[in-house]
């Protein structure tokens, strides 16, 4: 079968890929010969930015937060990755000069005298990343480039990668660049702390959280890292350390890997886009990644031709949507350019990282990942939902419309308290999905502050210009179609705190938010569903009392909310209204975005019990009428205080009136 939205054919600037392949790859119609065009198109255009030695490629764009000198070392590891998966898995069977431009680039940015030299590795410095990358393709291209370098060279460039001894990481999944690349250096005799290499791997111990899940770091800090970093360079290690790994802790790895697998595949749309959250979405194919590792390692509940459905299905996605651009080169953004989904460290060589979707390319042509029949992904075939407890998710997706939802409840990429909780549009929303974005400020990094009302609930100032933020998130549980949390809510320029708590619960498209509110009497309570952005102009809009929708008509995606109980209440000061917030230029899913939005005009001033149903879909069997979902759906309060939820379609869950989900 065909899932929804994913066509057979090309309609952007890709004449440079091969014709689709119906019969093996029926879904996406993409096989191996396509991802060594996709990295061939990659590479080439490259070439008019690579420094006159090729140890540096200089992008046009914004510089990364570490100098372009670091930038351009940037370039050329992340490429040399992207090379280095063609040149081994293609057996060396490249055109020679793309093995002399990188052997070149060794011997140029390893020359402490040469014009083109790479800034050293120090403590916590960006080379540390991109030494990761130059070892791993050291490693994999070895009989090619590394054996076949002037002896001098090698000894500069394990001099330059030498640096990561004794050097201090940041205490993150950097820990892991330092483990590969001085694995690296033991492989080849040179200098290197085992020491180090051993308290990198016990580190990523301490951030286990279970389920495949780990912690990128100590806090709440989940998100795509923990596919392409934290179970990625575990198996490239073992790749590179051979006999020297010990058995039972890369045992440990693969089956960590095999159990993160088993959700991981549920994040991608029918269409092939990722579900968009958390930092670093400019990687944006590199999700795929641990697809390949699993694969790779032997390490994987997929079977092979779902491997490649999925990681095809995400390349084949950006590619209709014009990545890379008109001049083959990735920018950052996420289709095209657009800056709030990077951070301060994001160089315009940076979206480069996505590389790492390539490693498929390890596997030799005639590997069951590429030789078997595409299988369809978990989203295309029926609808589901996954409660994730490690980072406290739901997710949600519909075969119809092949949309996957993700509800957050445990995610806010902060330290440990007393850290400050502050907020980012990436991970303080209750929820994301494969089909929209958040909006955020334009031209702000997406670690500023979260300043769009969608997939929020705010305190506002009675003049609604300020609202609060979500900060930290306290989970209280996912389990079955539930997930919970709390935070705290601090009304702008006061310390009053105000704990709001609340208990997701999904079905089908919906998702239904029981909200246990405390705030400031007169405070405006405003609560956003899922913003809608498109690039052809302004979105439908409605809104009445006690409801709101906005509308793409290109696809008929539809995003809503309905009050259910508490908004209208005679304990409120008048009804909630529906309204619209309409914006241009704040999300990365196009120019013109709208969020439909409900506003109860005063709070009582004493914990306040609301109910809203929110809306995300596309779905013509399901009508996201909201006087017909009104009628539908509702809500009861037992008398012990318990809250019981009906869906639209009759379906009834009761929501505890304890704390959690459970």
């Amino acid at each position: 079968m065909t899932a929804p939205h994913v066509s057979l054919t090309d309609p952007t600037h890709s004449s440079f890929l091969p014709p689709p392949d119906s019969v093996r790859s029926p879904v996406t119609g993409w096989t191996r010969a396509h991802w060594e065009a996709m990295a061939d198109r990659l590479l080439d255009g490259l070439l008019p930015y690579a420094s006159r030695e090729s140890a540096q490629y200089r992008l046009p764009g914004r510089p990364g937060h570490a100098g372009s000198w670091s930038d351009g070392l940037e370039g050329y590891a992340r490429s040399f990755l992207l090379a280095a998966c063609r040149i081994a898995g293609s057996g060396g069977r490249v055109p020679p000069e793309l093995i002399e431009r990188y052997a070149a680039g060794l011997a140029a940015g390893t020359d402490p005298e040469g014009a083109e030299r790479w800034p050293p590795i120090a403590d916590r410095a960006q080379p540390m990343v991109e030494a990761a990358s130059i070892a791993i393709a050291l490693h994999e291209t070895r009989p090619w480039i590394w054996d076949r370098l002037d002896d001098a060279v090698r000894q500069r460039v394990a001099a330059w990668l030498g640096g990561f001894v004794g050097a201090r990481a940041n205490d993150s999944n950097w820990r892991l660049f330092q483990v590969v690349t001085e694995e690296f250096l033991a492989s080849v005799g040179a200098p290197h702390s085992r020491a180090e290499i051993d308290g990198g791997l016990a580190r990523l111990e301490d951030w286990y959280r279970g389920d495949g899940w780990y912690t990128d770091g100590d806090g709440r800090k989940f998100d795509y890292y923990n596919g392409w970093a934290l179970h990625l360079y575990p198996i490239l290690w073992a790749r590179i350390a051979g006999p020297r790994a010990d058995a039972s802790l890369t045992e440990v790895h693969r089956a960590r890997l095999r159990a993160f697998l088993g959700t991981h595949q549920y994040f991608f749309g029918s269409d092939g886009a990722p579900v968009h959250q958390g930092r670093s979405l400019t990687y944006r194919y590199a999700t795929a990644a641990p697809l390949w590792a699993g694969a790779l390692a032997d390490a994987t509940p997929l079977p092979p031709g779902r491997t490649r459905r999925l990681a095809s299905g995400a390349l084949k996605h950006f590619t209709e949507h014009g990545v890379p651009d008109e001049r083959g080169l990735l920018s950052l953004g996420w289709y095209r350019p657009f800056l709030p989904v990077t951070q301060r460290y994001s160089g315009p060589a940076s979206p480069y990282w996505a590389s790492k979707a390539f490693l498929g390319l390890l596997l030799p042509a005639d590997h069951p990942v590429w030789t078997a029949p595409e299988e369809p992904g978990p989203v295309d075939t029926a609808d589901a939902y996954l409660a994730l407890p490690a980072p406290g998710w739901l997710l949600h997706s519909t075969a119809a419309d092949g949309i996957v939802r993700l509800v957050n409840h445990g995610s806010d990429r902060l330290p440990p308290p007393p850290a400050e909780a502050e907020d980012s549009p990436h991970y303080a929303k209750f929820a994301y999905s494969s089909a929209t974005a958040p909006d955020t400020p334009a031209d702000t990094p997406t670690d500023g502050p979260a300043t769009g009302p969608d997939s929020h609930l705010a305190l506002l100032t009675a003049d609604g210009t300020a609202a609060s933020g979500r900060g930290r998130i306290h989970p209280l549980g996912a389990e079955g179609r539930r997930a919970a949390s709390w935070h705290r809510a601090f009304l702008p320029g006061s310390d009053e705190e105000h704990r709001i708590e609340t208990t997701s619960v999904v079905h089908g498209p919906w998702e239904i938010r029981v909200h246990r509110v405390e705030g400031p009497q007169g405070a405006v309570v405003r609560e956003g569903g899922w913003a809608l952005a498109d690039d052809s102009g302004p979105l439908t809009e409605a809104a009445g009392p006690g409801w709101a929708l906005a509308r793409r008509e290109a696809d008929g995606l539809t995003s809503a909310v309905v009050a259910l109980y508490g908004w209208e209440e005679s304990g409120a000061d008048g009804p909630a209204h529906g309204v619209v917030a309409q914006v241009r230029g704040a999300n990365a899913y196009g120019e013109y975005s709208a969020t439909p939005c409900l506003r109860l005009p005063a709070h009582p001033g004493s914990p306040y019990l609301l109910v809203t149903l929110v809306v995300l879909s596309a779905d013509p069997a399901r009508p996201c009428d909201p006087e017909v979902l009104r009628a539908r759906a509702g809500t009861r309060v037992t008398a012990a205080g318990a809250v019981v939820v009906r869906f639209p379609d009759g379906t009834e869950e009761e929501v505890p009136a304890g704390a959690g989900s459970g």
